[in-house]
């Protein structure tokens, strides 16, 4: 059994082709550009392919009875560099790719939606049957490209997760998330800077998201999940850090209105259960950065580093 995983050597996606190769006996196809790097060590049943998944319809997909598609442009700031591209990643780029899947004989198709789907909510209960109102162009390609893989429902299984911002290190790490944003600031700077800090964030430990797309995989779990937690406020996360490590909190004002609180009951009711949580991160991350394995790196704040280098 093979598994083609795009975006495989992003921040998550390394953790992902990590945990299948120690974990299972699938054979594991990575397809990513490497914007950011690649920083998995060779295995026999690893494949890499330095490839944009805008180029897919080039790709024979027969071979593959799973794919888990994490490559696209991520987070609200990076789709704003270019929106137009990344219409054509998030969207136009999945639909030719589970088009391509389902007439390839994929048998299970797993992507990563987000949680901000559903907009600036004040239900104290946002679970999947909600209507979704995305405000930016990032959450509107996503809800789009969950529309197009779900109308392949028929054909093979899709697995929609809608995850929340995700924590803990990675050997591709990501310094924009606010788990480990604030936790590298604690660590370099001794103080945190947190804007506003009332908006409500719900969080999703690393590992555990790596377990459920195994979870889901090897259950054929079909249908729409939300992947969420631990709902906090900003300053919480922000306290939490700075109890692990010795940092001020600085607030400033914010003109950020997002704050809501994802519910993950259908999940749970599948039998899914997390085994982390944030101060747990915050405790791995600290720990990488004392033993070296953590640097504060240009390519690890997406935003910037794509800026420099032109990509989209």
């Amino acid at each position: 059994m093979a598994i083609l995983v795009t975006g495989g050597c992003g921040y998550v996606g390394t953790r992902l082709t990590e945990a299948l190769l120690a974990r299972t006996d699938q054979a594991v196809t990575v397809l990513d550009t490497t914007w950011f790097g690649n920083y998995l060590q060779p295995h026999p049943r690893l494949t890499v392919h330095v490839a944009d998944v805008r180029a897919i319809d080039r790709c024979e997909l027969s071979a593959f009875d799973t794919v888990v598609h994490l490559a696209g442009i991520a987070n609200d700031p990076a789709a704003d560099l270019n929106p137009y591209a990344s219409w054509e990643v998030n969207v136009l780029a999945t639909m030719r790719l589970v088009d391509r899947a389902a007439r390839d004989g994929v048998r299970q198709f797993i992507f990563p939606s987000s949680g901000a789907v559903y907009g600036v909510r004040s239900e104290p209960r946002v679970t999947e049957d909600l209507d979704l109102m995305p405000i930016s162009d990032y959450n509107k390609t996503k809800m789009v490209a969950e529309r197009v893989i779900l109308s392949y429902s028929d054909r093979m299984v899709t697995t929609i997760v809608r995850p929340a911002t995700v924590c803990g290190y990675s050997p591709r790490m990501r310094l924009d998330l606010t788990v480990n944003l604030l936790t590298m600031q604690a660590l370099t700077k001794g103080a945190m800077t947190v804007f506003g800090g009332r908006q409500v964030r719900p969080n999703i430990h690393i590992d555990d998201l790596i377990d459920l797309y195994l979870f889901a995989q090897a259950r054929r779990l079909a249908g729409i999940y939300n992947a969420a937690f631990e709902n906090l406020t900003v300053f919480d996360i922000a306290q939490l850090v700075a109890d692990q490590v010795p940092a001020r909190i600085d607030t400033q004002p914010s003109n950020d209105p997002r704050s809501y609180r994802l519910c993950s009951d259908r999940l749970a009711a599948t039998g899914f259960m997390p085994k982390r949580n944030v101060s747990m991160a915050v405790g791995e991350l600290a720990a990488a950065y004392r033993d070296g394995r953590l640097t504060d790196q240009p390519a690890w704040h997406t935003v910037s580093w794509m800026k420099e280098h032109n990509l989209g």
